[in-house]
């Protein structure tokens, strides 16, 4: 390119001298031939341009029996899409006899997909013997999955600490029927389903749902001794309930790591339980004592009122013996008696009063 530039240079440097020779002499070159000339040598230098920027990608292509005119080339460039991403993808998937052509990695690119991600899947899972074809790993890939390492975990199955010790918690804790705590830990080894990946549910729902069936198993153990002499019952009826539906993954196999027991929480309860009845008996008799206390209460001022009534009617009778005295109805020596009755009843009073409180007493 250098050589082919410092050439057209001297040709423009050197066209007015042909021009004047060609004027003088009538048979050189003339004016409208050598501009000609230098139109072609610059449209040659263009294209020469044009072609190195592709040439070794071309020469790569057509080398390894995945050929791709420059036409095309050409066209990638002009749609800003990364010549070299499609060719060298393009190589490795024909070395690899995955027929996937130039137009749809070219199409899944435009689309904002990882064409180097999607080729590797397809050849990984082409020599795994997992049926695996191109529309579905550019869906998976669109959906912000990573296709190549599904495809490695469908290979090699992943293991799953249950609970997620990243969370903050390190056992799971439930409660057989003896009222015993047992806090259980498990291991879940998955292997990823391909299919059920676009839409499928992630890690978060097998261990939530793995947890779940442990504390079901554990809960529906009459002693607690039964799940520590056969801890394998409780990845059995986990297996058995089927909690990978629905997920991208499909469950292999579900071992308990480790039982260890907890506290007794049924006794725990109980003790609660006793501690809250003693309060609400406790407030039970505090309230019927108030009602008695208040019921007394009711008592003293109806006796008071009761006094008041007989103060009241007292208070009639001298006014009842004046009337009586006006009409005529009563007489001085009735009065006179009625004063020593009372006067003999103060005196008995007085003298056998403290006798009867002694003889009551």
């Amino acid at each position: 390119m250098r050589n082919a530039a410092l050439g057209l240079m001297t040709i423009l440097a050197a066209s007015p001298v042909l021009a004047q020779q060609g004027g003088g002499g009538g048979g050189g070159l003339g004016p409208i031939l050598i501009i000609l000339i230098v139109v072609a040598v610059l449209v040659g230098l263009v294209l020469l341009f044009v072609l190195g920027q592709f040439a070794t990608l071309y020469i790569q292509a057509l080398t390894s029996s995945a050929k791709v005119s420059i036409i095309d080339l050409i066209g990638m460039r002009l749609r800003k899409v990364d010549p070299r991403t499609i060719v060298l993808s393009r190589i490795r998937a024909v070395k690899a006899a995955v027929p996937i052509s130039t137009a749809q990695l070219e199409e899944h690119y435009l689309a904002g997909g990882r064409v180097p991600n999607v080729v590797s899947s397809l050849i990984a899972s082409k020599k795994a013997k997992i049926d695996l074809d191109w529309d579905t790993a550019c869906s998976i890939d669109l959906a912000g999955r990573d296709i190549f390492d599904a495809v490695n975990t469908s290979v090699n199955p992943k293991v799953i600490d249950c609970p997620n010790p990243t969370l903050g918690r390190g056992t799971i804790d439930a409660v057989s029927k003896d009222g015993i705590q047992l806090k259980a830990r498990a291991r879940v080894t998955v292997r990823t389903n391909l299919q059920r990946l676009v839409g499928g549910a992630t890690e978060e729902t097998i261990v939530a749902r793995v947890g779940e069936g442990i504390v079901s198993s554990i809960g529906s153990a009459a002693t607690h001794k039964e799940v520590l002499e056969n801890p394998d019952r409780i990845s059995k009826a986990v297996m058995a309930r089927g909690l990978d539906a629905g997920t991208a993954f499909e469950i292999l196999s579900i071992d308990i790591a480790d039982v260890d027991v907890g506290e007794n929480i049924g006794a725990k309860l109980q003790a609660d339980q006793a501690e809250a009845d003693k309060r609400r008996f406790q407030a039970e008799a505090e309230q019927r004592r108030a009602m008695a206390v208040a019921q007394e209460q009711e008592f003293k001022s109806e006796e008071q009122k009761n006094r008041a009534l007989v103060v009241l009617a007292e208070a009639e009778v001298p006014k009842a013996m004046a009337e009586a005295f006006r009409q005529g109805n009563l007489g001085i020596m009735d009065y006179q008696k009625l004063r020593n009755i009372e006067a003999d009843t103060r005196m008995r009073d007085s003298i056998g009063g403290p006798e009867g409180d002694n003889t009551t007493a």
